[in-house]
């Protein structure tokens, strides 16, 4: 794992990650566009977690942190190098940074039909909560 490096997004990534999550992330998001992800590189330069190995853009995570919550998205790794521990380190780096800035838990978004994810997230010290659901409302169309 030495030649992994993990770093933070910046503006001109925001094009690369896009194409990346159309090919190693499950589902999308309305918020998967240029402005949307700009607005969260511009927001919090450090949520949005990149893996590189030999230059190659080969897994995200985004580790967002409110003042409150710790909120974890877009944890993906291009299939291509998946079982080689680049979640695992996202993760680890994720996590580090929400220590570092007071978070108590962290909680992650996935899909229920991602079977692969549960057992990724589960590995990893997550688990659902059946008391919980999620409620969206789509503030623009």
């Amino acid at each position: 794992m030495s030649d992994l490096r993990i770093r933070c997004a910046t503006p001109s990534d925001i094009d690369p990650v896009l194409r990346f999550w159309r090919d190693a992330a499950e589902g999308t998001s309305i918020s998967d566009d240029q402005d949307g992800v700009a607005r969260l590189v511009a927001r919090d330069p450090q949520a949005l977690l990149l893996a590189e190995r030999d230059g190659l853009l080969v897994g995200t995570a985004i580790a967002g942190f409110d003042g409150w919550r710790c909120h974890l998205y877009r944890l993906a790794v291009h299939p291509d190098h998946r079982r080689q521990g680049i979640g695992s380190a996202l993760l680890a780096a994720a996590e580090e940074r929400f220590v570092d800035l007071g978070g108590r838990r962290g909680d992650a978004m996935v899909l229920n039909r991602n079977e692969q994810a549960h057992h990724t997230w589960h590995a990893a010290g997550y688990a659902p909560q059946p008391q919980w659901s999620r409620w969206v409302k789509h503030l623009t169309a």
